[in-house]
């Protein structure tokens, strides 16, 4: 519950600002008229979201068996593949994204109504897309356990009321630090999917080396104690992993984690032109 819960805040504090982005510019351009475009947008989102959780996790859970094993762990591996190259997006867009939503705000609010929903429907949406596919890897490994998605759930009603509190200037928060963190945690919680995809694909008979163990430390690590289940819940960490899985946690770390820290390029800002207010 706790890594969903970070998660939860991680991703709902992204879609948040991408919201208040959208909104602050609307209201300081005096066009609250298309305010009702991006809540249509966004709500549209919300439900497609919604529904993209459900049918994947409904189609992981209906089945059983080596079945289950081998889509759960392409599952997986999906998810880390989604996750990784949001990560590194998101570092390297992170100093432009406001002035590329505004700028597209902008284009859209001189189209019509269509194309501004369409721009809410789609920001929004990127972000619920990673975060579904993540929690979906995130909670193949919890036996069909509810709290993933209460910390989730209980994320991003932080994350929501984080929100609120930043657009009128209740709460600062150093956004740079934060996302780096965050950034970091996610890196070692897509590890540590990647690490039990590929130990369902091996016990799914797709990848060999499935009795192969890398070390055995289940005498001395109690993988039913809180810390276990924590560490378990959070990282994926099994007290007896396959030479495979270790392989790929550390390469994966040794490779994506100096992407993800080394100084992102400086890109030119994107001027945002100036709307027209609404005709009376």
């Amino acid at each position: 519950m706790v890594g969903s819960g970070l998660i939860g805040v991680r991703e709902g504090l992204e879609t948040g600002i991408v919201v208040m982005i959208l909104v602050a510019f609307l209201v300081k351009s005096d066009r609250r008229d298309a305010l009702k475009w991006v809540w249509t947008g966004v709500s549209a989102a919300v439900g497609m979201v919604a529904v993209v959780f459900a049918v994947i996790h409904l189609g992981t859970s209906t089945v059983t068996g080596l079945t289950a094993e081998i889509i759960a762990g392409i599952a997986s591996l999906i998810a880390v593949a989604i996750v990784t190259g949001m990560v590194l997006w998101m570092r390297s867009a992170a100093a432009s994204i406001s002035g590329t939503l505004k700028a597209g705000m902008a284009r859209a609010l001189d189209v019509g109504p269509v194309a501004v929903t369409s721009l809410a429907f789609l920001a929004v949406g990127r972000e619920g897309i990673e975060t579904a596919i993540l929690m979906v890897g995130y909670a193949e490994n919890t036996n069909g356990s509810s709290w993933p998605l209460l910390g989730l759930l209980a994320g991003i009603a932080v994350a929501a009321l984080l929100t609120v509190l930043l657009y009128f200037g209740a709460v600062r928060i150093d956004f740079a630090r934060f996302f780096r963190w965050t950034g970091v945690f996610l890196v070692f919680v897509a590890a540590g999917i990647l690490a039990y995809g590929l130990r369902a694909l091996q016990i799914g008979g797709i990848l060999p080396g499935g009795s192969a163990t890398a070390f055995d430390i289940s005498d001395t690590w109690d993988a039913g104690s809180w810390y276990g289940t924590v560490v378990a819940g959070i990282f994926n960490f099994r007290p007896e992993p396959t030479v495979l899985q270790v392989a790929a946690w550390v390469l994966y770390l040794v490779v994506v984690l100096p992407l993800f820290l080394r100084r992102p390029k400086t890109v030119p800002r994107v001027t945002a032109p100036q709307p027209q207010p609404a005709a009376s």
